[in-house]
């Protein structure tokens, strides 16, 4: 599933020409492409699709749209380990988790 998701604007910087930002998602902070709202600012709520933010948001509009997703479980879907989710969905153990090692197996 890939979902727009409101998340609010923590810091600005320009990297390599490109406006970029650190957008907090309820608690997860990713990086997004703000080069679609090069007027963005540090505490604007910004709806964000594959990595880059799309249009503005209202405070309440995006922390509301935030306690849904988080009441669905979809920002946990949205933002998890997409090899654990895989491999959960599969029934078969996650590749790219660390091996437990077998107290029995030598160093």
């Amino acid at each position: 599933m890939c979902l727009a998701v409101p998340g609010k604007v923590l810091s600005l910087e320009e990297r390599d020409g490109t406006l970029m930002s650190v957008v907090d998602f309820g608690g997860v902070h990713k990086d997004v492409c703000l080069q679609y709202i090069p007027d963005a600012a540090i505490g604007d709520y910004v709806v964000v699709h594959v990595g880059f933010a799309i249009q503005r948001l209202d405070e309440e509009s995006a922390l509301a749209t935030l306690a849904e997703f988080e009441h669905l479980g979809v920002l946990n879907e949205e933002f998890a380990d997409g090899f654990a989710v895989a491999a959960a969905q599969a029934g078969v153990d996650n590749p790219e988790a660390p091996r437990q090692r077998d107290p029995e197996e030598e160093p």
